[in-house]
């Protein structure tokens, strides 16, 4: 496994705070060390080195006469994510790990907020009811740390919330996909799961202490690497830049957990189960009817033929063709 810096060492999250600083002035346009070493409050040689590691991690900078610039960004990776990004995520990047869920929870109890943890590949990912999660190199694999101010009650959100942006980013980049109720994004096209998210919490009774939300998206992975009713970007358009999806998924997320009450709006906006006739397993038996909407905080209300039927939890099946 290789690890970047900032990522899990003692002081690593204010190590990861200059290298965020330094990425941030980099990406605005050229900038001599003695500005940065300024702005920062931090030594000329402390500069240097930030400098030196990013050009160890992939990165063409050229020392200029004007200043610093940076001629290329490298394909992947923790500051690669970093370097442009419009959010306020600090990135753990690791080449391998079991499950980023995993890690991002270690990173919860120590304290951590907004902190992205993403791997090349995971070795033991898994989904909801513990279901195993084959997560081969070239997909995406993201977990969430946050300390939001919300109680449990509201967590649902930030599931649909994180479906919303992922969708929202394949999208642009050039992906037919639509939410299927409750966390899974869709090919609109076959119809196969691009995209699963699984949220974990703890707290009390009256306000949440964390929230990790993974992402788990089939991104540049040959189907023939996936399970059954499953797609990936690969097979639906070619292969896509992912350091842009991370951007583009970590920006929208932010920007919805932001406001609230936008995220239901876009999430009808997203979806392909509203309108389609379904079948819902929940704990309570099984539920058959038309999906007709859902209400905060992600209820999914069916209509039956013995009336609605509000629904906060269960696997959700499509019963005709997306």
């Amino acid at each position: 496994m290789n690890e970047r810096e900032g990522a899990g060492a003692p002081g690593g999250s204010a190590g990861g705070d200059v290298r965020r600083a330094v990425l941030d002035a980099l990406a605005t346009g050229p900038i001599t060390g003695p500005e940065l070493a300024d702005r920062l409050d931090v030594s000329r040689a402390a500069i240097w080195k930030r400098i030196e590691a990013l050009r160890e991690a992939g990165f063409a900078i050229q020392g200029t006469d004007i200043g610093y610039r940076v001629t290329s960004v490298p394909e992947y990776g923790g500051e690669a994510i970093e370097y442009g990004l419009e959010a306020p995520y600090r990135v753990e990047y690791h080449d391998a790990l079991p499950s980023t869920n995993a890690r991002a929870r270690e990173l919860a109890t120590l304290g951590e907020d907004r902190v992205a943890v993403l791997a090349g590949e995971q070795t033991g990912g898994r989904g909801r009811l513990e279901r195993g999660w084959h997560s081969p190199a070239g997909g995406i694999y993201l977990s969430v740390v946050l300390r939001p101010s919300i109680t449990p009650m509201q967590a649902p959100l930030l599931t649909l919330a994180a479906a919303v942006a992922t969708t929202r980013a394949l999208r642009e980049a050039g992906v037919d996909a639509g939410i299927k109720w409750p966390n899974d994004v869709l090919s609109r096209e076959t119809g196969g799961k691009l995209v699963g998210i699984l949220t974990e919490m703890e707290g009390e009774a009256d306000r949440v202490s964390w929230v990790v939300v993974g992402f788990g998206v089939n991104a540049n992975v040959d189907p023939t690497e996936l399970p059954e009713g499953a797609t990936s970007v690969r097979a639906e358009i070619g292969d896509i830049d992912r350091r842009a999806v991370v951007q583009r998924t970590l920006e929208e997320f932010e920007a919805l957990r932001g406001d609230p009450d936008a995220i239901l709006d876009a999430w009808r906006e997203g979806a392909i189960t509203l309108g389609e006739r379904v079948r819902v397993e929940t704990p309570e038996g099984e539920v058959v009817g038309r999906a007709i909407d859902v209400e905060t905080p992600g209820r999914l209300v069916v209509e039956t033929d013995d009336g609605e039927v509000r629904i906060h939890a269960g696997d959700c099946e499509h019963l005709r063709p997306v």
